[in-house]
């Protein structure tokens, strides 16, 4: 299976909801996406299939270790490209989406040079990490 933004999307929506709350359904994950119940339920089976995540008999989701590291990956681009969007002064909403399209496609190298710079200004780190819309992972 190829890792591309669809299953990224699924992968993250899926350690999101987890995180907010405890446990995870694809109804949920087909609110947070806004896609139909049917096309997660596809997505579900060739995640299940390819080994990114575990479904329950009673349809609660699990994320295997393999995919986990996936989701993790892709919620902490979001989140530190997020906070530095909105730290250069670009609206929260519209920082948002941006990060959500450049998660996807920045190279590791790239994101590694941008969080590297940013841990290095401390001023920088120290504004995102305060922020009152909600602190960067560390």
């Amino acid at each position: 299976m190829t890792i591309n933004e669809s299953v990224e999307d699924y992968l993250e929506a899926i350690l999101m909801l987890r995180e907010k709350n405890g446990m995870v359904r694809s109804i949920d994950v087909a609110h947070q996406l806004h896609v139909t119940k049917p096309s997660v339920s596809r997505a579900m089976s060739r995640l299940r299939e390819n080994g990114y995540l575990t479904m329950e008999d009673e349809g609660w989701l699990h994320l295997t270790d393999k995919g986990l590291a996936i989701a993790e990956r892709i919620y902490e681009r979001h989140q530190l490209l997020t906070q530095w969007l909105i730290v250069l002064g670009v609206a929260p909403e519209v920082a948002r989406e941006d990060a959500c399209r450049i998660e996807h496609d920045i190279s590791a190298e790239s994101f590694e040079c941008i969080r590297q710079h940013i841990l290095k200004n401390a001023s920088l780190w120290e504004r995102m990490k305060t922020d009152p819309r909600g602190p960067l992972p560390q």
